[in-house]
């Protein structure tokens, strides 16, 4: 058995499949595990690993009563931070991600505590900020 982080960040997406699509192209990310809802629209779990880490995603399921979807325009309030091994890679993510759908919050600029730091919102409604050391 692989050992799993000691926290990944779980996802409620919408459509997932989609969701699975634009993480691989823009953010780079591997599936590493994918298990079909029983009503074959659905994604009832997938585990991508997104630089290094794990994040786990499914579509919303309200006729079971525990999650949801964003609603179109209404910001999901947790961030997902991504550390890169260098400042060049959040530009490179950040002109990827935003030419694929996602919504550039900060421009890559130089930040006072020593990265090169930005914010995207992808298309699903969940907002990645991007660091990567100046040095």
């Amino acid at each position: 058995m692989t050992e799993r982080p000691k926290i990944a960040p779980y996802l409620t997406v919408s459509p997932g499949a989609a969701a699975i699509a634009w993480y691989v192209n823009a953010l780079g990310a591997k599936q590493k595990a994918y298990m079909p809802a029983l009503d074959g629209v659905r994604v009832m779990h997938c585990e991508l690993e997104i630089n290094g880490a794990a994040v786990m995603l499914a579509d919303g399921f309200p006729e079971l009563g525990q999650t949801r979807t964003p609603l179109p325009g209404e910001p999901v309030i947790a961030s997902i931070s991504v550390e890169f091994a260098s400042a060049q890679e959040v530009d490179d993510v950040f002109a990827k991600a935003t030419s694929l759908g996602a919504k550039g919050e900060a421009q890559p600029t130089n930040s006072f505590w020593g990265t090169r730091f930005a914010v995207i919102r992808d298309p699903f409604g969940h907002r990645w900020m991007l660091n990567g050391p100046l040095t």
